[in-house]
């Protein structure tokens, strides 16, 4: 017999408030399990609604639900004269006292502490029911005020009401109470388990340390034993851990490698002796074989490169020793230099290899049949087998005495042209020095340094000591002449001189086969040279076209920041010092976006004839350049972990140039961003600038030079640099940040070098002529217009940001601004407030929009209002003014982005007197 049916009560329904699924199923497994019918609601609402219905014998509600709480359910039943009798226990956690407050207050017979086990959930409830009959026939109080917590209460619950609350209260804390006291007994319990464990913990490790000093004294006495046999060996012993920290460095490392035991110890061993070309592969390498425990170098000699302190490579025969020490690896490096031996290998296999060279170089050339392959087969070869600096051939004209160079090697073409010495150049020879040469004989110079000859001081003065000239002739007269050179003196030995005589004797024999193709290879070159023109015209042909179709977009994103820059730095005089600062630099910056994109159309129309040239300070552009490109070698640079020192050397009486600013800075922002890609593991980027040391003062110039100490380039990139599309930069590079620069350097007659060796850096001078005596132009007062009343403006843009620029703008000057987004809405909008009447001071459209573009705008409002001013905003504004061709209707045209004084101009023009269209 269930505890329903034992109590002889009359049947028993509880109704369940729970908003959880899960705990109104558990309740209701708990009651069902005991005999009890349930009904479930899921809030308040619907249990009051399901109460109604059917009249339960007793509710059990959650305190936190959703659209009704427990305490206003309970509230509506006591105040419902049908369900005032009904038992409401309310489910809580009972975490604050006013909750007793509440439970009084709206009648609650009885509490249910959260968490509850089963018995105590049908104690609670046989408890309630067994109580219901004895509040039936109890007498209801009369009410009673109370005062808790600052807030006044006025509790109507009846006698046993409160009492049986109370006591469900006292219960649930004394329930509370003995959990609390089981847990603090657990838990002491467990510190005298922990203290325990702890003194046995010390034990331990106290016999532990002392078997530890007793091994550390023998490993010692083992380390002092190996630390001499390898401090005495003929071999550098380095070693490292696994992150590559060199933990070991003998005497003969020191020797080796330049460095002092207590300087290697704890350094990078990568960064230390390896070469910066062998880094990636080292690091990858050891990657590899902490990942998979294999290394195809370890365990076996192999001949590679090393770097001493003073950064000088050098060779050494290596092996590498992995070896595991407690769990971890380490790695021992055995060095010898083998620079000596190497030396003498490679002299016995220059001898071997130059006959073979000689062997080659004859059988490449006996298949040419024109002079200039021939040349080209002998300098390529010549520059590819003997590390030469500069290599020429010239043809001798006997009768004007004269050397024209007809070929210069790939590599020496720099060179070339700094020596006036390029393909076509004619040299006396009665100046040069060379007319043993030219009579036959072999010319051989160690050095030149202190030469008499023009021609031999104008390559001491390139850089080159060392000259040798060897006579092209055919039965025994000269037609031509081979120069070689390098930098270093003494640097041809009798061997190579040998060599050079008879190359010469066999490239003659094919030269003079070879004659009758000349006329022939020329038409050849100039056909070449033609493609190549036309090819470099339509690349920039394609990119012109491409920059038309992005420069509307262009204008229209910069737009927003140029009107909210200009009207904060007129508007906020409560900025900082820094904040003003920070908007002026951004300001400058959309200056020189939108005067870039204004030159855009250079690459594929033809310039204007003469540029607006004004007065330029360039080190008053440093600063500038400076803070505009310090994210790229500042900020993302220390992201990467790498430094970039940048540093200013500047001539403090430099005098004044006459230019475009926004060009020159932005030339000199595209030469700093190259220099930062130059040096990805950091460096020193400089700026300085000078003026040239010519004595005739007329032809000074001032010269501004960014240096850097990267990459640099090699003979081929310096030559193709200022090409457009060239690029040595993969994906990441465009190839036209150099090519602007000399556009910019074209456009204003100045000179642009390039001086760069591998590894060594890379410096890119400008050099400017000076300006003469600059007077400062007097500047020519404004048309004077009256300021625009407030005016009401109609504002058209397919764009929102520039759209809502326009419009805030406007509107804090004082006007009145619709705003319509595209042409078709602003045609709308104009004719309907035509047509009720209210009429605008002026209409300002975009030209380039979808669907309905600018002039059809400006069509639409002049048909409706032939008076209404209209102004055109575009990003190719500045050509339409320049080419005439300036859409009709329209009175004024600006350029995109906008500026507000050009705005406020504008409309002061447009708004003060008759409009005189453009």
């Amino acid at each position: 017999m269930s505890t329903a049916e034992k109590s002889g009560s009359p049947r028993v329904e509880i109704l369940i408030v729970e908003d959880s699924p899960t705990q109104a199923q558990k309740l209701r497994y708990i009651l069902e399990q005991k005999g009890y019918p349930v009904t479930l609601a899921a809030n308040g609402v619907l249990a009051l609604a399901a109460a109604r219905q059917d009249k339960p014998t007793l509710i059990i509600s959650d305190v936190v639900m959703p659209e009704m709480d427990g305490y206003e359910l309970c509230r509506q039943v006591k105040s419902d004269p049908d369900l005032a009798d009904v038992p409401v226990i309310l489910v809580t956690t009972l975490s604050d006292p006013g909750d007793v407050i509440r439970g009084l207050e709206c009648r609650a017979d009885n509490f249910i502490l959260k968490p509850y086990d089963e018995r105590y959930l049908l104690g609670r409830v046989q408890f309630v029911l067994i109580n219901r009959e004895m509040r039936q026939t109890d007498q209801p109080g009369m009410g009673l005020e109370i005062y808790f917590e600052g807030q006044r209460h006025f509790i109507t619950a009846d006698r046993l009401q409160i009492l049986n609350l109370l006591l469900s209260t006292y219960e649930a804390a004394m329930r509370r109470n003995t959990e609390l006291s089981l847990a603090q007994d657990s838990l002491q319990r467990t510190n005298s388990d922990l203290e325990q464990l702890t003194r046995q913990l010390e034990h331990r490790v106290l016999e532990r340390t002392q078997e530890l000093e007793l091994i550390n004294e023998s490993l010692c006495e083992s380390e002092a034993r190996l630390g001499l046999i390898i401090d005495t060996a003929l071999d550098a012993v380095v070693t490292m851990d696994a992150g590559g920290i060199i933990c070991d460095w003998n005497a003969q490392a020191e020797v080796v490698f330049g460095w002092h035991r207590d300087d290697a110890i704890g350094k990078l061993m990568v960064e230390l002796i390896v070469p910066p070309q062998h880094r990636a592969a080292h690091a990858h390498g050891l990657k590899h074989f902490l990942a998979s425990g294999e290394g195809p170098w370890l365990n076996r000699r192999i001949e590679i490169t090393a770097l001493r302190r003073d950064g000088q490579e050098f060779s050494v025969e290596l092996s590498i020793a992995p070896v595991r020490i407690d769990g971890t690896w380490n790695f021992s490096a055995f060095a010898r230099d083998i620079t000596d031996r190497l030396r003498g290998e490679r002299k016995l296999k220059a001898q071997v290899e130059r006959l073979s060279l000689l062997k080659d170089i004859t059988r490449a050339i006996a298949d040419r049949q024109d002079l200039q392959s021939i040349f080209q087969v002998v300098i390529r070869s010549l520059e590819d087998h003997l590390a030469l600096e500069f290599a020429c051939i010239g043809l001798y004209d006997q009768p004007d005495n004269m050397i024209t160079i007809t070929s210069v090697g790939v590599r020496s073409e720099a060179l070339a042209l700094e020596l006036a010495m390029t393909e076509q150049a004619r040299i006396d020879v009665d100046q040069t020095g060379l007319s043993h040469c030219v009579r036959g004989q072999l010319v051989c110079e160690p050095d030149i340094s202190d030469a008499k000859y023009p021609f031999s001081q104008r390559l001491a003065q390139a850089g080159l000591r060392s000259l040798v000239a060897a006579p092209l002739k055919v039965e025994n007269k000269v037609f031509g002449i081979l120069v070689v050179a390098r930098r270093e003196a003494q640097s041809f030995d009798d061997s190579e001189c040998e060599f050079l005589r008879q190359l010469t004797e066999h490239v003659a024999l094919a030269a003079h086969q070879s004659q009758l193709h000349k006329s022939l290879q020329q038409a050849y070159e100039d056909l070449r040279q033609t493609q190549q023109f036309v090819m470099q015209q339509e690349r920039l042909r394609a990119l012109g076209q491409m920059a038309s179709g992005i420069a509307h977009d262009i204008n229209n994103a910069i737009s927003p920041v140029a009107l909210y820059t200009e009207s904060l730095l007129e508007t906020e005089p409560n900025l900082s010092k820094r904040g003003r600062g920070y908007l002026e630099t951004i300001q400058r910056a959309i200056e020189d976006v939108a005067e870039t994109v204004a030159r855009m159309r250079d690459f594929y129309r033809d310039r204007e004839p003469q540029l607006t040239l004004v007065p330029v300070q360039v080190n008053d552009l440093v600063p500038q350049v400076m803070d505009l490109t310090r994210a790229r070698w500042g900020d993302m640079s220390q992201e990467r972990g790498v430094v970039i020192n940048m540093i200013t050397e500047l001539e403090p009486v430099l005098p004044t140039i006459m230019g475009v600013e926004s060009e020159i800075r932005e030339a000199l922002i595209n030469l700093i961003l190259n220099a930062a890609d130059a040096m990805p593991a950091g460096g020193t980027l400089m700026l300085r600038t000078s003026i040239s040391a010519e004595e005739d003062v007329d032809q000074r110039r001032a010269r501004v030079e960014v240096i850097d100490t990267g990459l640099g380039m090699d003979e081929d990139t310096q030559r193709r640099c200022l090409e457009p599309f060239y690029t040595s930069k993969g994906e990441r590079g465009t190839g036209l940040g150099l090519a602007t620069v000399y556009g910019m350097a074209e456009r204003h007659s100045a000179e642009i070098e390039i001086e760069s060796a591998v590894g060594k850096g890379t410096t890119i001078r400008l050099s400017f002529a000076v300006a003469e005596d600059v007077v400062a132009r007097p500047e020519v007062p404004a048309t004077p217009y009256p300021v625009p009343t407030h005016q009401r403006i109609l504002v058209v843009d397919d764009d929102p940001l520039v759209l809502h620029s326009l419009r805030d703008t406007l509107i804090a000057d004082g006007h009145t601004v619709i705003a319509a987004n595209g042409g078709q809405e602003g045609i709308d909008t104009f004719a309907a407030a035509i047509e009720h009447n209210e009429s605008f001071a002026v209409v300002i459209t975009d030209l380039g929009m979808p669907y309905v573009d600018g002039r059809q705008v400006a069509s639409a409002v002049k048909n409706l209002s032939p008076s209404t001013p209209l102004i055109l905003f575009t990003g190719w504004g500045r050509r339409l003014v320049t080419n005439d061709d300036i859409p009709p209707h329209v009175d004024l045209v600006l350029s995109k982005p906008p500026k507000l004084r050009d705005l406020r101009d504008a409309l002061a023009k447009l708004c003060s007197s008759e409009v005189v269209p453009i």
